[in-house]
């Protein structure tokens, strides 16, 4: 299977039954709220999205690649565990690098919003 394919798998799936053997196993992961590196680092990150966030979902709108960069367009979705159980969205990309395995080495995401327009989405009607 393609590693195109594999991901958009992964996103209909996302949190639930990723395909971690596609990240090489000290991959970089940067977005607006956490930096760190390794696929296991990675792994927990989604168990806690799966724990803690109320119907996680990754839609994604587009994805293409171009030699060993791969761009996924998306929005990320969840309602927060709050008494008035608000919807959060936070539309982004990610640029993810590959190496000579076409192992993902290096995923950054990006938001098209800030983090100060998140946290308003949890107190807005």
């Amino acid at each position: 299977m393609d590693i195109l394919d594999i991901l958009q798998e992964d996103y209909r799936n996302f949190p639930k039954h990723q395909t971690y053997s596609i990240y090489a196993d000290d991959v970089y992961f940067k977005d607006p709220m956490n930096e760190f590196r390794g696929c296991d680092r990675y792994r927990q990150m989604l168990q806690f999205i799966d724990t803690w966030f109320r119907q996680p979902q990754l839609d994604l709108h587009q994805i293409q690649r171009s030699d060993n960069t791969i761009r996924t367009d998306w929005t990320l979705s969840w309602n927060t565990p709050l008494p008035w159980n608000p919807r959060i969205s936070i539309p982004g990309w990610s640029e993810l690098t590959l190496n000579e395995q076409d192992l993902i080495i290096s995923h950054v995401d990006y938001w098209h919003c800030s983090r100060w327009e998140v946290l308003k989405q949890h107190f807005s009607a």
